[in-house]
C-alpha cells in the first residue's frame, strides 16, 4: 500500500491519483498531471512544495490548490 502524498494532502488541482503498471502493489505510483509517469518522492513526500518548474518536467505546470 502507497503512502498518502502530500500533493494530496495540500489538495493539489494536478493531482490524478495512484497508477500501477500492472495489478500488483510492487508497481503503485503516484501522479499528476506535471510528472504523469510518477511524483518525484522529494515531492509527494518530502519538503519540496513544487512552486516552480523543474528541470525533470516535460511541462510547466506547478502546484495549484483546488
Amino acid at each position: 500500500m502507497i503512502r498518502q502524498p502530500k500533493c494530496f494532502t495540500r489538495d493539489c488541482v494536478h493531482f490524478i491519483g495512484v497508477a500501477q503498471e500492472d495489478d500488483t502493489e510492487a508497481t503503485e505510483k503516484v501522479v499528476c498531471k506535471a510528472f504523469p509517469e510518477g511524483i518525484p518522492d522529494e515531492i509527494a513526500y518530502g519538503t519540496d512544495k513544487h512552486l516552480e518548474v523543474r528541470d525533470d518536467q516535460d511541462n510547466t505546470i506547478v502546484f495549484k490548490k483546488a
